[in-house]
């Protein structure tokens, strides 16, 4: 059968089932739409997530094999956890979002390339004022020297991007969502896509069909309120 693009209606919210996504380049879904609030909320629902360059138009994807820690198989290492044990960093739950998302986009500090565009950055700013998009943040003296920020649907919380100033910040970002969702008893982190780094930290690649079940059991959890109130995490 012969795969399609699927081209997004302006003036509608619908997604095509995210099975139907290309199989090169791998869960391409969908094309064009917006970045509005809606959209974005509606396509998180779906373990649809938003990956484009600026001179690109917005490209929607549904990989076939997804990225994911489930929450109890965190490795820490003896080191990291050494550094845990001697309160190297501080970290706090959404008390610089736009300085972490910026720092993201900040190709130099990120030392690679970023995706975050200014168009992105806006969208996500304003997720966060609506509850959706919410960070982490490490701090070394008062200053902020890591972090990553997400989008949480219910108990389905999707990582989208992290930074580090200083060697082992990112861990600590992670070992801290990680605290936060385990006390709500949330199994696992959709972290979309993998790479070295969060393989170190126990990310495994599973089906999409795998994914979506566990997508689906985080959406009915009603997560309380104060899961995301800015407070210190340790």
């Amino acid at each position: 059968m012969a795969e399609t693009l699927h081209w997004l209606e302006p003036e509608s919210l619908a997604f095509p089932p995210p099975d139907s996504a290309l199989s090169d380049p791998n869960g391409l879904l969908a094309i064009g739409g917006d970045l509005s609030a809606k959209r974005l909320v509606a396509a998180y629902s779906q373990g649809i997530f938003p990956w484009f360059n600026e001179d690109e138009p917005i490209l929607w994807w549904s990989p076939s094999s997804r990225a994911v820690i489930p929450v109890e198989q965190l490795y820490i290492n003896r080191s990291l956890k050494k550094l845990l044990n001697k309160k190297l960093f501080s970290v706090t739950i959404n008390q610089a979002f736009e300085q972490v998302i910026d720092y993201c986009a900040d190709a130099p500090f990120r030392r690679e390339g970023t995706w975050i565009n200014s168009t992105m950055l806006a969208a996500y700013k304003h997720l966060h004022q609506l509850g959706y998009a919410h960070s982490i943040e490490v701090w070394h003296q008062q200053n902020l020297v890591g972090g990553l920020y997400g989008v949480a649907i219910n108990g389905f919380f999707s990582g989208e991007s992290m930074f580090y100033l200083k060697d082992n910040a990112s861990k600590f970002a992670l070992v801290g969502l990680v605290n936060v969702l385990k006390q709500q008893g949330v199994k696992i982190i959709d972290c979309q896509i993998t790479n070295p780094f969060l393989t170190s930290m126990g990310c495994i690649e599973v089906s999409r069909a795998t994914f979506d079940q566990y997508r689906q059991q985080a959406m009915l959890m009603q997560l309380p309120a104060a899961t995301w109130q800015p407070r210190t995490i340790f």
